[in-house]
C-alpha cells in the first residue's frame, strides 16, 4: 500500500494512476490522515462457471413429459 499527500497526487495523478497494479492500492492523505483510497478497476469480464447449476433444476410444472428431462439430474 503506497501513501501519497493530496499536492502530490494532484502534481502526479496521471502516473499514479498508470501504474496502478491490480489489488493495489494508493491511499491519499490530509495532513498525514488517511482520506481517501485509489484502487484500479478490474477490466475482466467475469466468466461463468459450467456445470455450476448441475442439480439446481428450477421445475416450474409438473408435467411428466418435462420431468423427463431432468431424469439424470434427479435423485
Amino acid at each position: 500500500m503506497t501513501t501519497v499527500t493530496i499536492p502530490e497526487a494532484q502534481a502526479h495523478l496521471p502516473e499514479i494512476v498508470e501504474n496502478l497494479k491490480p489489488g493495489e492500492e494508493v491511499i491519499l492523505t490530509r495532513n498525514e490522515q488517511p482520506v481517501a483510497k485509489l484502487i484500479p478497476i478490474s477490466t475482466a469480464k467475469p466468466q461463468p462457471v459450467f456445470g455450476s447449476s448441475h442439480g439446481k433444476p428450477i421445475i416450474v410444472t409438473e408435467d411428466e413429459e418435462h420431468l423427463r428431462d431432468f431424469s439424470d439430474c434427479m435423485p
